[in-house]
C-alpha cells in the first residue's frame, strides 16, 4: 500500500509566485529610477563642465553691486536723485548721506572690496572718467562702491 502524499500547503507555490512578481516589479521600478537619476547627473555635469565662457561673463555682469551715495557738493536732494538713477540702472544703493565736507570739486568713485571693475561700472554709467576711480579697501564696510558727488554733477551723463 502506497501512501499518497497530500499537499497540505497548496498556497505556498501561489505565495512564492506572488512574492516573485512583487520583487520583479520592484526591481524594474528601481532600475528605471536609477537610469533616470544617472541621466540627470550626466546632464547636469555637462552643463557645469562644458558651459561656454560667455555664460560666465554674463554671470559676473549681472552681479548686484552695492553702492553708497554721498553728497559732497552741498546741493539739497542730489544724493536722492543719483540714488534713483542708480537703482534704475540695477545698482543696489544701500546707504545715502552727506560726505564729511561739501567742497568736493570732482565726483569720485571708490572701490571698497578690491574689485575695481565694480567701481568702474558705476563710473561708466554716470559718465565719470575712469581716472577718478580710486581704491580704498575697507573690510568694515559692507558695500562694494562709494560714490561721492562733487560740484561737477551737472556735467555727468546722468543729467544729460
Amino acid at each position: 500500500m502506497k501512501k499518497q502524499q497530500i499537499n497540505t500547503h497548496p498556497s505556498k507555490k501561489n505565495n512564492s509566485s506572488h512574492s516573485d512578481l512583487f520583487l520583479n516589479i520592484s526591481i524594474l521600478i528601481l532600475s528605471v529610477l536609477v537610469i533616470f537619476l544617472a541621466y540627470s547627473l550626466v546632464r547636469n555635469l555637462n552643463n557645469v563642465f562644458y558651459s561656454s565662457p560667455g555664460d560666465k561673463n554674463n554671470k559676473t555682469e549681472t552681479k548686484i553691486i552695492q553702492v553708497e551715495v554721498l553728497n559732497g557738493c552741498g546741493v539739497n536732494g542730489i544724493a536722492d536723485r543719483f540714488t534713483e538713477y542708480l537703482r534704475v540702472e540695477n545698482f543696489d544703493v544701500v546707504n545715502i548721506g552727506n560726505y564729511r565736507s561739501f567742497d568736493v570739486d570732482n565726483s569720485i568713485v571708490i572701490d571698497r572690496t578690491g574689485e575695481i571693475e565694480n567701481a568702474k561700472r558705476v563710473a561708466k554709467v554716470l559718465g565719470i572718467d575712469s581716472t577718478r576711480v580710486i581704491q580704498q579697501i575697507n573690510d568694515d564696510y559692507f558695500l562694494d562702491v562709494t560714490l561721492i558727488i562733487g560740484k561737477d554733477f551737472n556735467q555727468l551723463s546722468f543729467n544729460k
